[in-house]
């Protein structure tokens, strides 16, 4: 039995604070509105924690029988690759995953569309796709996540629908100009995966995964870098121009200086090993800009 430290290691905590930042985001805008449960919300969170745990054990296990995961790779040793984990226990995980997050997921539909058993059905088809994306992202011979449909996955599951739909699980509403900061959210997301690519191109075009860094090379990726963010910062100030009704709304603008300091830092690195720490910072920023970005719209 594998010692509990290496099964954390295999959660990759660090990911974490970009999971939740997705809900917060969504959580915070449905509070906003005036229309909230705080059960809703706290089920919705303990989900995505869920989905995000099993969609990192994955990885770890399809990018670690596929050989994706070798001494080559600049990144942090996984858990299978190093042995610490095998690939029958991996597997084990992955489907105590996938029972906790559909149950997790189903009590949550159940509490939210307790009287509309149509949306009920909706919601558990758009969960199950999630956790059968999460897989599919590295394991399975068509795991698309090597064909560069990453970026894709992140910017739908862990931007729009992880926005949109924890606004949509508390309000039963739906606002037009939500999509808003569903994109800035899905853009941050899918700048920290690029930010891991960018570290990995040598290793993954070695081993057959394209991603989509691995297609436009180091420079044009950090270039692909500059508008994910830039078009983040962007489309949450183009939300509040839309929506102001006070300073406070600007609260967020303290988050920007940070994001604009790992871009200067990110385009003038040449070893791709020195990238790995900017994705934590890049995920820690942007929980904190969803966390002051709430904030400002309630105050």
């Amino acid at each position: 039995m594998s010692k509990p430290k290496y099964w954390i290691e295999a959660f990759r905590l660090r990911t974490l604070p970009l999971a939740l930042s997705t809900v917060i985001m969504g959580s915070f805008l449905a509070i906003a509105n005036g229309t909230y449960s705080f059960t809703i919300i706290g089920l919705t969170l303990l989900t995505t924690l869920l989905l995000q745990i099993l969609s990192n054990i994955a990885n770890d296990y399809g990018d670690g029988i596929k050989g994706t995961d070798n001494q080559k790779r600049l990144g942090p040793q996984r858990t299978l690759q190093s042995g610490k984990i095998s690939a029958s226990q991996m597997k084990k995980a992955m489907v105590v995953f996938v029972i906790l997050t559909l149950i997790s997921g189903i009590l949550l539909i159940l509490l939210a569309f307790i009287d509309n058993w149509q949306l009920g059905i909706t919601f558990l088809i758009f969960g199950v796709t999630a956790i059968l994306a999460a897989i599919k992202y590295t394991v399975g011979n068509k795991a698309y996540g090597y064909y560069g449909y990453g970026d894709i996955f992140v910017f739908i599951f862990f931007g729009l629908l992880a926005v949109l739909g924890s606004y949509f699980l508390n309000t039963l509403s739906f606002k037009i100009d939500i999509i808003l900061p569903a994109i800035s959210m899905g853009l941050l997301s899918t700048a920290v995966l690029n930010l891991n690519n960018m570290r990995d191109i040598e290793n993954d075009l070695q081993s057959g995964k394209i991603t989509v860094a691995a297609k436009m090379g180091l420079i044009k990726a950090k270039k692909y870098h500059l508008i994910l963010v830039s078009g983040a910062m962007l489309f949450a100030v183009i939300y509040t121009r839309l929506n102001y009704t006070s300073g406070w709304n600007l609260l967020y603008l303290i988050s920007f200086p940070l994001f604009i300091l790992q871009l200067k830092n990110i385009m003038i690195i040449q070893n791709q090993r020195l990238l790995d720490p900017y994705l934590k910072k890049l995920a820690l920023t942007t929980l904190l800009f969803s966390i002051l970005f709430g904030i400002g719209m309630i105050i």
